[in-house]
Parts: C-alpha cells; sequence; structure tokens
C-alpha cells in the first residue's frame, strides 16, 4: 500500500505487516495504537482521518517491529485484561489467559459471599486470581506467593493498583515459607507444560518464563507437590483447586487419589503424610472444562 499517512491507515499498514505472525493482526494493531497514541477504541472510529505525527509514526513503527519478531502483545502494553481487571504484566510473569477464568468462577461458587476464607495462591506471578477472587469477594483473606521476587512486584503493584487490602504477599516455593497454616481454600494455576511440548518454542509462549511454563519431564512435578503437600494444608472440608493440561485429568484425578495409573505410591514419603492419619484424603474430585471444552481444571475438598 502506499505510505500511510492518517490513523485508519497506518492500522491497515500494520495489519498486513503482521498477518503473517499473528491471527489476530488486525486487533494487534489496533491496541498497539492506542497504546503508543493513547487512543481509545472511540478515538480510532472519530479520528480515522487523524494525520499522524512523526514522533508517534516512528513509536507505532518500533512496536510493529517487535510484535511481528514475536513479542506478545501484552508485554508490549504491559497490560492484560483479565476478569474485567487491567493487570500490569512484565517478561517477569505468565500472561493471564481466558482458560483461567474457570479457576475463578469455580472458586467463587464454593465461597460463600459472607464468608471470611483463608485463601492460599501458589505461584500467584501477576496476582490474577488472587486479585479477580479478592475483587468479587472482599471478606475473603488471601495470601498470595511466589518465589520469584520480580513477580510478586508485579502482584503488589496490580494489587494496590484495584484497592484490594484483602491480599498479602509471601515469597515462597510454593508452602515453603507459610509454616503450619491451613486454609479453606488453596489455588494455583501451576506450570505443567511438559518440556518437551513443541508449543514451548512457538507464539508467545517463546517469551514468557520458563519458570511459570513447565517443571520440566511431563509437566507433573509441581501439580504432584502441591495436591500431595496441600493434605497438611487444607482445613477440613478445605478445597483444592488446580488447572492443569487438557491432556493431564487422569493424571491428576489420580494424583488427587495417591496413586498412578499403575497403582504404584506417587511419591512415597508424602504418601506416608496421607496414610498417617487416615481421616486426612481428597473427596469429591471434580474435573471441569474449559471455554474450548477441553479438561482444564480439577478441584476436590479434603475429609
Amino acid at each position: 500500500m502506499s505510505n500511510p499517512t492518517t490513523l485508519s491507515q497506518f492500522i491497515n499498514w500494520a495489519a498486513e505487516q503482521l498477518q503473517q505472525n499473528s491471527d489476530s493482526a488486525r486487533l494487534d494493531a489496533k491496541i498497539l495504537l492506542c497504546h503508543v497514541g493513547h487512543y481509545s477504541d472511540v478515538d480510532l472510529i472519530l479520528k480515522a482521518d487523524q494525520l499522524l505525527d512523526q514522533e508517534l509514526v516512528s513509536a507505532y513503527q518500533q512496536v510493529i517491529t517487535k510484535r511481528q519478531q514475536g513479542t506478545p502483545v501484552a508485554y508490549l502494553t504491559g497490560q492484560k485484561e483479565f476478569w474485567s481487571l487491567a493487570l500490569k504484566v512484565t517478561a517477569d510473569t505468565l500472561i493471564p489467559r481466558p482458560e483461567t477464568e474457570l479457576l475463578v468462577e469455580t472458586a467463587l461458587t464454593l465461597i460463600p459471599e459472607a464468608n471470611c476464607f483463608d485463601i492460599a495462591d501458589l505461584g500467584t506471578g501477576s496476582g490474577a486470581i488472587a486479585c479477580a477472587i479478592a475483587k468479587e469477594r472482599p471478606n475473603v483473606k488471601i495470601i498470595a506467593t511466589d518465589k520469584s521476587l520480580a513477580a510478586l512486584a508485579v502482584a503488589q503493584e496490580n494489587i494496590q493498583r484495584h484497592g484490594l487490602n484483602n491480599i498479602s504477599v509471601v515469597q515462597s516455593d510454593w508452602f515453603e515459607n507459610l509454616g503450619n497454616q491451613q486454609f479453606d481454600m488453596i489455588v494455583s494455576n501451576p506450570p505443567y507444560v511438559a518440556s518437551e511440548d513443541k508449543n514451548l518454542s512457538e507464539g508467545d509462549v517463546r517469551f514468557e518464563p520458563d519458570l511459570a511454563l513447565t517443571p520440566g519431564t511431563n509437566g507433573l512435578k509441581d501439580l504432584k507437590h502441591i495436591i500431595q503437600q496441600s493434605i497438611t494444608h487444607l482445613k477440613t472440608n478445605g478445597y483444592l483447586l488446580v488447572e492443569h493440561g487438557y491432556d493431564q485429568e487422569q493424571q491428576v484425578r489420580q494424583l488427587f487419589k495417591g496413586t498412578t495409573k499403575s497403582g504404584k505410591n506417587v511419591i512415597p514419603t508424602e504418601r506416608r503424610i496421607m496414610q498417617s492419619d487416615s481421616r486426612r484424603a481428597y473427596k469429591n474430585v471434580s474435573c471441569l472444562k474449559d471455554l474450548n471444552d477441553k479438561p482444564r481444571l480439577t478441584y476436590a475438598q479434603m475429609t
């Protein structure tokens, strides 16, 4: 196309540049122009014929180039919407995904509106899950953990941005720094992608922190740890909710039951913890499907 000069022409130009690199080229072009030009969605319509100055043109061309190279839109804008909350994201955090809203939705159905639940959000990243639950249930108290200080700084900023005074952050590798605390609910979207999964080298995922995506091996390491350790950190009738891969439903269900498909103990030491108190076991294990009709969330209740 001829050299673009107006706002609408630059959107068309950018969408054309991104066609081979994005499934949402035109949407990406609009979001990035709104970001660098401080436009609203309405501005894109009302100011369609507005001429862009050279400084804005240069800034826009730079972000389009980065998007062409694969940098996620969320990292370029520094923001991602989750549960209708505008959240800051950085290269130190996973980008919140629509599928994870299923975890929030399910948690909210299990938390009575007036109840003061004690909740742990393990591996909080940007704080998306904790912020969404805290916003909808102001009476709950949430401890959001992550072993990354950089991620916790982002989570803290999101907590403050939305005025949520019912969340505290703790640096912790899962339960490591939580002592003997027990919770009415534990939620987690842990790393669960297998290290050999080809998706780790494709698309936006290439730019996200490996620490938040994969625990290595078959992707079950952190899920095992959380499911087993939660036995001692859940109150009677407390809930554990974990997000997992669409192809991990049966393996995760078996972890909740304490055995692998072969019937062997999963983690002998932690299995003995469960056996040491016959009253401590999971009940009512359920799996829910995400927006794409794929198994995504398994939850259960402690006896």
